[in-house]
């Protein structure tokens, strides 16, 4: 039962997080916004791969304790394709990179993969969703 609550409470916190990063992708492009929707990504990222950490536990009793080990689980389950589990890493690999974001290209290349991320990130979400009874 406390799995069960805590699968429902990661959710929460990814479906939020989601929302404020589709939010801030559909403001006009600008400086302020891209670095916005670039610390908006780290954190919907964090509780998307959380979710998902969680969710494998709670449904298959994997354990995963990084977000790429978690993303190949994901994988191994069917819960994402091939293609999006290379996706999944790049992205990681990216969420990685944003230290770095003073950097302005690195910047700007993140920026311009948000848009693909936050589908790939909506579509884990959705499936687990589905999955566990939470929409």
């Amino acid at each position: 039962m406390e799995r069960e609550y805590k699968l429902q409470m990661k959710a929460r916190v990814a479906k939020r997080a989601l929302d404020t990063l589709k939010e801030i992708m559909d403001e006009p492009y600008s400086v302020i916004i891209r670095d916005a929707a670039i610390q908006r990504f780290e954190y919907t990222f964090e509780a998307i791969w959380k979710l998902i950490k969680e969710y494998l536990l709670e449904r298959e009793g994997i354990v995963c304790n990084s977000p790429k080990s978690c993303f190949r689980e994901a994988f191994r389950i069917n819960l994402i394709n091939e293609d999006e589990s290379m996706q999944a890493l790049y992205m990681t690999d990216d969420r990685n990179m944003t230290t770095h974001t003073y950097h302005e290209d690195i910047a700007e290349e993140i920026y311009k993969e948000l848009a693909g991320y936050y589908s790939l990130m909506n579509r884990i979400y959705m499936s687990i969703a589905r999955d566990s009874g939470l929409e």
